[in-house]
């Protein structure tokens, strides 16, 4: 993907916004996830979860954690 699918991006944001979207999808398919509902996951699992931003509470979310395993594939 990578080169052409930045070439339209308008920022250096953008650009870094774009490549950490793919990086968790791809994530998420190597570790045979539905990238689809890793992602509806998330959204909808994060926002509602205090402290989210403990690594502790991050690990929880990981594409490789068995309880995500068991709910995204």
């Amino acid at each position: 993907m990578g080169r052409k699918a930045w070439y339209f991006s308008t920022s250096t944001d953008g650009s870094l916004s774009s490549a950490i979207t793919y990086s968790i999808i791809q994530t998420a398919k190597v570790n045979g996830l539905d990238a689809f509902k890793y992602l509806t996951y998330l959204f909808e699992q994060m926002p509602n979860t205090e402290k989210f931003m403990d690594e502790s509470v991050i690990k929880t979310f990981h594409p490789w954690n068995p309880d995500v395993q068991v709910k995204c594939q």
